[in-house]
């Protein structure tokens, strides 16, 4: 080790500094993606597969992924939480991994997350409804009546699936 003086003062201790020159960007390990983002490795592992992260290498058995991968991992996380598939939240990043949002698509979902409110909050009311209803019997409720007739039509919950009758000969 050499010696060199700065101002008045010579420095003869240098610590050497181990730099990665092939990548400006931080490596994380897929345990440390986990441990951080609060995903599970085999959910990062099932990600990658589905194209939705991708690793940038391995330090020995294990994945590596640029820092990158955290903000990928909560606009995922933002996605499933906004009620998107996995297939639609791909959609969602350009095929150079660059988000590129179809803001047609966020609106559709707006709607589609509307109309679930409004039946949720129908559903909500009903049940505090029946709750505090004063009717002997609920089945004696005009109005639990009228909401029973919701969920018979399929208005309140899932749609009744109907086949289509065929023809006797």
């Amino acid at each position: 080790m050499r010696s060199f003086c700065l101002s008045s003062k010579c420095v003869s201790d240098i610590v050497p500094l181990k730099v990665d020159l092939r990548s400006s960007v931080a490596r994380i390990d897929i345990a440390e993606v986990a441990r951080r983002s609060g995903v599970p490795a085999s959910t990062l592992r099932f990600y990658e597969e589905k194209g939705l992260i991708a690793s940038i290498g391995r330090q020995g058995l294990r994945r590596v992924f640029d820092s990158g991968v955290l903000e990928r991992l909560a606009l995922i996380a933002l996605g499933r939480a906004s009620g998107f598939s996995l297939d639609e939240i791909a959609r969602l990043f350009a095929p150079n991994g660059k988000l590129d949002i179809d803001r047609q698509m966020l609106l559709a979902k707006a709607d589609d997350l509307d109309g679930t409110i409004r039946r949720l909050c129908a559903m909500r009311d009903g049940l505090r409804h029946a709750a505090l209803c004063s009717a002997p019997s609920h089945m004696e409720c005009p109005t639990f009546r009228r909401i029973l007739r919701a969920a018979e039509c399929g208005v309140i919950g899932e749609r009744k699936k109907t086949t289509p009758r065929q023809k006797q000969s």
